[in-house]
């Protein structure tokens, strides 16, 4: 099959996105989303270090016009690799030097070097903290997060604001990170206490998949219809997009913009 991008059948557009164009959607629907742009002029924003938040980063950084001196590569504490490949037991690489800490945006300006943990105690109501996710569970709208730190990790220190200071929290996760069973019956069998591994977190919060990305920014609607590629296209969805003529002729244009996105890479 070649590889299609857009097609016009029966008043609906079909598009391929592969899961590092996906990251990008996502990224530029954070930065149109309203609790963003409220709290990029009077508040503070977290992006929790991970590969998806890593594209949101830079979109945000580039609309503040901060984005010099900020790289994709090592913005993550874990990550998912194929399995020949060597990283710890947490999921991490061996070389953490390089890790250049979580961003932190306060009144539109980039604090550089600060951490989720030099700022947790002074967020408050009208701050957002974004954290990437490893499970969506899109019928239920909730996303579910690994855990291999002892004390919980970035997730179960976010939780503290979140929970009890009424700080917003989005979840941004693409749709190759879908299961099909309720993430509190995963998070039951992952953390019983005879099982090993990786623990999951089921959590409270704002998800945002390629779904949700796409609405926010042209106000089509968009549904999961098929998934799979390969040469590239591993991990890829097809979306189904409707709305007015105006909402797909803004979709159309935001899409084809996608199409170039290059593979994820560590270097």
């Amino acid at each position: 099959m070649p590889c299609p991008l857009l097609h016009r059948r029966n008043e609906v557009i079909q598009v391929v996105i592969t899961p590092a164009a996906g990251k990008r959607l996502i990224a530029k629907a954070i930065t149109n989303h309203l609790a963003i742009q409220t709290a990029l002029r009077s508040g503070t924003i977290v992006v929790v270090a991970g590969t998806t938040n890593g594209y949101v980063a830079e979109e945000l950084l580039s609309l503040c016009g901060n984005a010099d001196g900020f790289s994709r590569q090592r913005f993550f504490r874990g990550i998912t690799l194929p399995p020949c490949e060597k990283t710890t037991d947490t999921g991490r690489l061996p070389d953490e030097s390089q890790f250049p800490g979580d961003v932190v945006i306060q009144k539109g300006t980039w604090l550089k070097g600060m951490t989720l943990f030099d700022v947790l105690d002074s967020l408050r109501e009208g701050d957002v903290i974004l954290k990437g996710a490893n499970a969506v569970d899109l019928v239920r709208k909730q996303a579910g997060i690994l855990i291999g730190h002892p004390k919980g990790g970035t997730i179960t220190a976010a939780l503290q604001a979140v929970v009890g200071r009424r700080v917003r929290l989005i979840l941004p996760v693409g749709l190759e990170k879908r299961v099909s069973t309720d993430l509190n019956s995963i998070a039951a069998r992952l953390n019983a206490p005879d099982a090993v591994g990786a623990r999951m977190l089921p959590v409270p919060g704002e998800v945002v998949t390629e779904l949700e990305a796409c609405t926010i920014l042209t106000g089509a609607r968009a549904e999961l219809v098929a998934a799979g590629g390969v040469c590239g296209a591993e991990g890829a969805v097809w979306l189904a997009i409707s709305g007015t003529v105006e909402e797909e002729a803004s979709a159309r244009a935001v899409l084809a913009d996608l199409s170039g996105e290059p593979a994820f890479a560590l270097e």
